[in-house]
């Protein structure tokens, strides 16, 4: 069975996403939280007791929320081409720039109904968004 190379690139570039995501997320082992929203273990881990607003059970009942990570990717493909978003190494260069923000790659997939009007007014979703760009430029930084 042959993989095409979309299918690979896509695996590439996830696995490596992933892979940051992952190494970023252990917590010190020291840390303590003063938050109202964190919980201390006995161990000194911190875990987070709230859910992120973007998943919350209202948008999580509506079919077409796309994740921060799907949306980049999405964006990357070229699928928001239509809505002046670049693709590829473009849309990476443009991001550095700083002529590309996560406002403007969620306002064109609101335009092109692929997400709610909601998430433009969500600073935790335009924060993952610009996370998974920032994730892509550092994977494409050759």
């Amino acid at each position: 069975m042959k993989i095409s190379t979309a299918t690979t690139s896509f695996f590439t570039v996830a696995s490596v996403i992933l892979s940051a995501g992952i190494a970023s997320a252990q917590a010190n082992s020291e840390k303590i939280s003063h938050n109202a929203n964190v919980a201390n273990t006995t161990h000194g881990r911190v875990i987070t007791t709230s859910v992120n607003s973007y998943m919350s059970p209202s948008n999580i009942a509506n079919s077409h929320v796309m994740q921060p990570f799907s949306l980049v990717y999405f964006a990357y493909q070229g699928n928001l081409a239509s809505q002046g978003i670049p693709s590829g190494k473009t849309l990476i260069l443009q991001h550095q720039r700083g002529s590309v923000k996560a406002e403007d790659v969620v306002k064109a997939a609101v335009n092109a109904k692929r997400i709610p009007n909601q998430f433009l007014y969500n600073p935790n979703y335009l924060s993952e968004v610009d996370v998974q760009l920032t994730s892509l430029e550092k994977t494409f930084a050759h």
